[in-house]
């Protein structure tokens, strides 16, 4: 009869949250950057008159869920550095700089993007890119090295941290 019953209540690890909503949208940004969308090119859909509302239900669905593990990210972040004394300011800062990105390519880039994309001319043939595509191409491509470079610190600093 020496046993002991333990029951404590458990505060849900944020850490292990940030991890996982990390990894999931790295990983999915990673997919839809270097393998779905470079597919899509090359097969020639690029060139297709439904490339761009195709691309922007893509993205319309992916940025949904950029948001939410971008405010997962930020949530954990915040109420993990109440709840820490030994936190590093440069975890909420690049949490902030992640969401911001998220809001960037949600509200103002795809948008943006499929406006610039959409032919309205019905009787135009010449499929070209306008010059302001690659223009918002490039801006859309430093975000996600600014994401994935901000982003795995984050998920490094995460990793260190002594729970």
């Amino acid at each position: 009869m020496n046993a002991i019953s333990k029951v404590a209540f458990k505060h849900p690890s944020w850490q292990t949250a940030i991890l996982f909503a990390l990894g999931f949208w790295l990983s999915a940004s990673l997919v839809l950057d270097w393998v779905i969308m470079p597919s899509l090119y090359l097969s020639g859909m690029m060139s297709q008159a439904g490339f761009t509302t195709a691309g922007y239900v893509i993205f319309w669905s992916f940025n949904r869920l950029e948001l939410l593990s971008a405010a997962v990210v930020l949530t954990g972040a915040l109420v993990w550095r109440k709840t820490h004394d030994y936190w590093n300011l440069n975890i909420t800062i690049a949490a902030v700089i992640l969401f911001a990105i998220a809001l960037l390519n949600t509200y103002f880039l795809t948008p943006l993007m499929c406006a610039v994309g959409v032919n309205l001319n019905l009787f135009a043939t010449a499929s070209t890119v306008p010059a302001q595509m690659n223009l918002l191409h490039g801006s859309y491509f430093l975000l996600e090295v600014v994401k994935l470079v901000a982003g795995g610190a984050l998920f490094y600093w995460c990793w260190r941290q002594a729970d």
